[in-house]
This record gives C-alpha cells, structure tokens and sequence, in this order.
C-alpha cells in the first residue's frame, strides 16, 4: 500500500497532491476551485476571459475580466477553511500585468502561469506570500525560466508544471510531436527534477514538480509519485463533476464523446490544441471564419483579428455556454473516458483510494 504524501508548496500545505488545472473561458471558476479544495486539493481558477458573464463584457472586457477575477478568487476563499486557491493566468494575456495584481490583491494563494515565460513573475510577485509557478513542456524551457529568475530576481520558482502532450487546450509542442506520440511525460519529469536540483540547493528549498498531461486515475498519479513528482495537475476529468462551473451541455459533450471524437486542432495563435470534433472544428479544416470583434484577450503581436482562422474567445464562450456544435470544446485524451457526472468529493475519494491501492 503507498503512502499519500502532502503537497508542500513552502507554507502551503494540501493534504491531497492534486492540482484541478485552471480550464478557460469560465470552465473553472470559484465553484470548482473550492470544491476542490475543500477536499484537501488545491482549487485552480482560470483567469481567461473570466468576465464573459458580465454585463459589461461586450463594451469593456478588460474591466469585466478584472472585477470577476477579483469576485471568483474572494468567493472561493470564503468558501473553503483553510484550503488553498490557486489561479491559472497566460503570459500570453493582453494585460497579463493587471491580472497578476488583481489575483493578489484578492487574496490568490498560487499563481500559476504558462503559454509563454513568465519572466517578470517574481518581480510582480514581491514582498507577498503569494507563490509562483510557471507551466514548462521540456526541461530546455525548465532551464530557461530558472536562469532568467535567478540572474534577475536572485529567486526561484515554488512549484513547476509539467504539461505533457496528451493535455488539453493549448499544447507546448508542434503538431508532429504531439501527431507521434513520441514525446513521453516521464522523459520531461526526469529532465525537469535535474534542471530544479541546483536550484533548491542554491535556494535551501524544496521546490516540487508536478505533472499534467493525461492522468486519469489514482494509480496514474501514483506512477508518477513513484519517477519522483510531488503531485499531479489533472484538468479533463474534474469537467465530469456537478460542481464544474461549465453549462451541463458542455458537460454533456464530455459523456458522449467517443475516442474518435477527439481531435488536434489550431488554435488562431498557431499552436496544436485538443478539442472535441463538431461543426466548428470541421468549418475551420476548410475555411476561415471572420472576426468582426476583439475582445482584447491576447496579445496583438499574436493575435491579428485580421488574419486569424476564428476568434478563440468567441468560440469557448459559445461552448462554455452550451451552443457545442458552434464553440470550442478543449479537452485531454482521456475525455471520452468520462460517462456520468459525480461529486468533487466523490471523486477525490475515489482517487485517494486508488494511489493507496497501487
């Protein structure tokens, strides 16, 4: 029988070492996260687009996004006794600056960080107790952001995420790594613990490795106990519980999906994605869909509204909301695994007792 070890992350301590992975546009909001945490994970809001629920959204999306992000992170606090909330934010972001800010001020324990470097993380970050961790896909990446952190800000991360190819969403690979399967998770966690080493010495801390990219079980997540992760991030398989803050359509999409359904799109940025097959996904194979408004989610330098394929804001609101055939639906490989909708309790449970049994 295997022994559950506590995520430690410095001062923050999770009984359980689950991360539930920050899922935008408005997949997991303050109703997840704190569940989650509730059961001794740590509950991860996703600050993309978080205000599209807001009256204001359409006119201002900037000040929609910050007054949610802000009312999400203080509600999930509120409803969890000592648990830990975290918040995913892209370093892609249009105005990554302002959401960092305002995830610390409404008291966010963790910020995690990813879909580019986050090199001036710690220097939003100082003098708070709030912790970083940026999201890597090799330990080449591993690597660079350690250098910059510590040659700059004379500092290093308190966490690192390990996203494999078989995650959802936006992908760190090209399409051909993720199309042959020849990328293996195991091979990034062993690369990543050699690049973090130096660092947790230089630093006198421990600083924990975990990974995402599909896990499903418990016997999962204690495989990669057993190379050495500290804990695991799994995003796909809490969309199959009552308190996932997506439309029970979106949900919906989840229980019927096939394998077959599952396939690489492009996201408008570039990068390979993984989502669920349906009249958007096959519109996009053959033509490009206009974008006759900007919602200032990215970037400019990533996104031109003039040349993109479709806008992703527009088409993960649409999913999220329950028009599934029109929108986007992101998922993991093991999305057609899920076939009935439980309790976050129900399955955290469940999970707690297969790493126990493996």
């Amino acid at each position: 029988m295997m022994k559950i070890k506590p995520l430690k992350i410095g001062d923050l301590i999770a009984k359980l070492p689950i991360i539930q992975g920050g899922m935008g546009v408005g997949v997991s909001l303050s109703n997840l996260s704190q569940a989650v945490s509730t059961e001794g994970g740590i509950g991860v809001i996703s600050a993309a687009q978080i205000g599209y629920q807001e009256k204001d959204f359409n006119t201002n999306p900037l000040k929609a996004n910050i007054r949610a992000l802000s009312y999400h992170i203080k509600k999930a606090k509120e409803n969890t006794i000592n648990g830990i909330i975290g918040v995913n934010i892209m370093v892609a972001l249009r105005y990554y600056e302002e959401y960092i800010k305002t995830a610390i001020k409404a008291g966010v324990d963790l910020i995690i960080s990813g879909a580019g470097l986050p090199k001036t993380l710690p220097q939003l970050v100082k003098n708070t107790k709030v912790k970083i961790a940026p999201i890597v896909s090799s330990g080449r990446a591993a690597k660079v952001i350690f250098k910059i952190w510590d040659k700059k800000y004379e500092t290093a991360a308190d966490l690192v995420v390990i996203e494999g190819p078989r995650a959802g969403g936006h992908l760190g690979f090209s399409l051909d790594d993720v199309k042959n399967n020849d990328i293996k998770l195991e091979n990034i966690l062993s690369d990543v613990l050699e690049e973090v080493k130096p660092y947790e010495e230089k630093y006198k801390k421990q600083i924990p490795v975990v990974v995402a990219g599909g896990i499903y079980t418990g016997f999962d997540i204690a495989r990669y106990l057993k190379l050495g992760a500290s804990g695991v991030q799994m995003a796909t398989r809490f969309i199959g519980t009552h308190e996932c803050d997506a439309s029970k359509s979106f949900k919906q999409a989840f229980i019927n999906c096939k394998k077959d359904d599952i396939e690489l799109v492009k996201s408008p940025v570039g990068m390979p994605g993984r989502a669920i097959n349906n009249s958007l996904v096959e519109t996009i194979k053959q033509k490009n869909i206009a974008v006759n408004k900007c919602f200032d989610c990215l970037n400019p330098e990533l996104c031109d509204r003039k040349t993109i394929p479709y806008c992703i804001t527009d088409a993960l609101i649409k999913s999220v909301s329950g028009d599934i055939n029109n929108g986007l639906v992101f998922c993991g490989d093991n999305a057609y695994r899920i076939n009935e909708l439980v309790s976050v309790a129900e399955l955290m449970n469940e999970l707690k007792e297969e790493i126990l049994a493996y």
